[in-house]
């Protein structure tokens, strides 16, 4: 598939594999587990700790989510992506580097830098997901989006393999090196990875949609952020899918961020839960591909549907989860549908977008997608503390999927109503 890709399509997947490290090494695995540490050396309790990390992700979301819709309005001018990209990427790599020299007990120094980490790596993200329309053809946005999801998951387990790695040997002190010290190597490893794999997307991926440049673009972006919000029923088929995205990748959203949480109070250790972790990325590569091979046969809406099907058979099969083998099943179930509903998302958004606005609504994109980070967990934390069983709240998240299938069934497919046509609708 490699092969296939012209030179502007294959630099653009690659950012997928650039950046992919940071979402399993600092938000996902290493870097929560350090703060942990961190915080309990500097006499936090355990749930004020969980506590203050929750709200540096809050903090982090609210100042994107404020960003996007603007940022990306003034990047539709001609020559503003390219440095906003490069702006929030630069910011991202640099910062987690600095994670690695922050003492360790510099606890908030430590919580802050994270911050700005991820301002970075969102922030980038909304202009790389832009770029799409630029790099590619509509004909081919499905494999080219689902190529840099494919690639992003197998370029992810290179850095958390040999941090993992370092870390293990550290706590078996194989190597003359302490737990901490293994950790900071990581943000290090993962903030040079990021860097250097984004080279190929600067030098060879350019803006082709854009709007001529006015005297004053930022006050004539915010002119027309306010027309497109006060007009939001002319772009009827967007803002549909918008929300029905909403819902769905909530779900997603918050059965990758609740996996690890429930595999321990099934009383999986850490060591195989981080086994689970990695098996479920390499599962998602191969899988990826084929949801976006078929989703050009037989239309992204239906594989979108068949992916919502699939993590409401995992909703169903969690509430019977009893064990161990459950839970590997349950895993492999997410790594099938988990990479293909999300390239397929984004290539579906890119159809419906007017090409030259790419920015803007992808700045929507993103907020609805940051704010889709909410209502799951705390729909399935109330369930479960309800109930007193954490299988009822993973049951619970099946009403977000079929909210989100319902109005999915109500978005037009891109080939059977042209961006005018949707507007008036």
């Amino acid at each position: 598939m490699e092969k296939k890709l012209n030179t502007p399509e294959r630099s653009w997947a690659l950012y997928d594999w650039a950046n992919s490290a940071y979402t399993i090494v600092i938000v996902t695995a290493i870097m929560p587990l350090y703060f942990k540490s961190v915080a309990t050396e500097a006499g936090i309790s355990a749930s004020t700790s969980t506590a203050y990390w929750g709200y540096a992700n809050s903090i982090a979301t609210l100042i994107v989510s404020i960003l996007a819709p603007i940022l990306g309005t003034i990047a539709d001018f001609k020559g503003f992506k390219k440095r906003f990209f490069v702006f929030f990427t630069a910011l991202g790599v640099v910062f987690t580097l600095l994670l690695a020299i922050v003492p360790s007990d510099q606890w908030l120094l430590l919580l802050i830098f994270f911050v700005i980490t991820s301002v970075g790596f969102a922030g980038a993200n909304i202009f790389y997901d832009a770029f799409l329309v630029d790099v590619t053809t509509e004909e081919r946005m499905n494999k080219i989006s689902a190529h840099g999801y494919a690639i992003g998951y197998i370029g992810s387990t290179i850095p958390f393999i040999i941090s993992i790695a370092i870390i293990l040997l550290a706590q078996e002190s194989i190597i003359p090196l302490s737990v901490t010290v293994a950790s900071q190597i990581a943000f290090v490893i993962t903030g040079l990875w990021w860097g250097l794999f984004t080279i190929p997307m600067l030098k060879n991926v350019e803006q082709k949609y854009y709007v001529e440049r006015v005297p004053n673009p930022v006050k004539a972006s915010f002119k027309k952020l306010f027309e497109t919000i006060k007009n939001i029923k002319m772009y009827r088929p967007l803002f549909l899918f918008l929300l029905a995205y909403f819902f769905y990748i909530d779900g997603v959203h918050t059965i990758i961020k609740m996996s690890t949480a429930y595999g321990s109070d099934l009383g999986i250790g850490s060591s195989t839960l981080l086994i689970v972790l990695f098996v479920t990325q390499v599962i998602a590569a191969p899988f990826t591909v084929i949801f976006g091979k078929l989703g050009t046969k037989y239309g992204d809406k239906k594989l979108i549907m068949f992916g919502i099907l699939i993590y409401i058979f995992i909703c169903c099969y969690a509430f019977f989860l009893d064990s161990a083998l459950d839970f590997w099943i349950l895993a492999l179930l997410v790594g099938t549908a988990q990479g293909g509903i999300q390239s397929l998302s984004r290539s579906y958004f890119a159809k419906l977008v007017p090409k030259e606005s790419s920015n803007e609504f992808f700045g929507f994109y993103s907020i609805f997608g940051k704010f889709a980070a909410v209502a799951g967990p705390v729909l399935l934390g109330l369930t479960a503390q309800i109930t007193g069983n954490t299988s009822f709240g993973v049951f619970s998240l099946v009403i977000l999927f079929i909210i989100g299938a319902l109005i999915l069934l109500r978005v037009p497919n891109p080939d059977e109503v042209t961006l005018e046509e949707g507007m008036a609708k």
